[in-house]
């Protein structure tokens, strides 16, 4: 299943897991469709993409990120992927 796709169901600490695993195997499938496949980029990534949420929040009315929740979480580890 596209990792993006999922994002709008995920409710849960499972919904996240499951997640996380598709986000994996997306990786190890698809890596020429990542940003950033390293570990050291994708964190770095990470850190500026939460750094600027609340932008991207006020921007794109995505107000899932003014309130963090496992949603939010998947949101984060997705953004990695592709945020440059």
């Amino acid at each position: 299943m596209d990792p993006y796709k999922m994002i709008e169901h995920i409710d849960t600490k499972n919904d996240l897991a499951n997640f996380i695993g598709e986000l994996r195997s997306n990786l190890i499938s698809n890596p020429a469709d990542w940003e950033n496949p390293s570990l050291d980029r994708y964190l770095e990534v990470m850190e500026a993409w939460i750094n600027a949420m609340d932008s991207y929040g006020r921007n794109t009315g995505d107000m899932d990120v003014m309130e963090p929740n496992w949603r939010t979480f998947a949101k984060i580890l997705y953004a990695a992927k592709v945020y440059g």
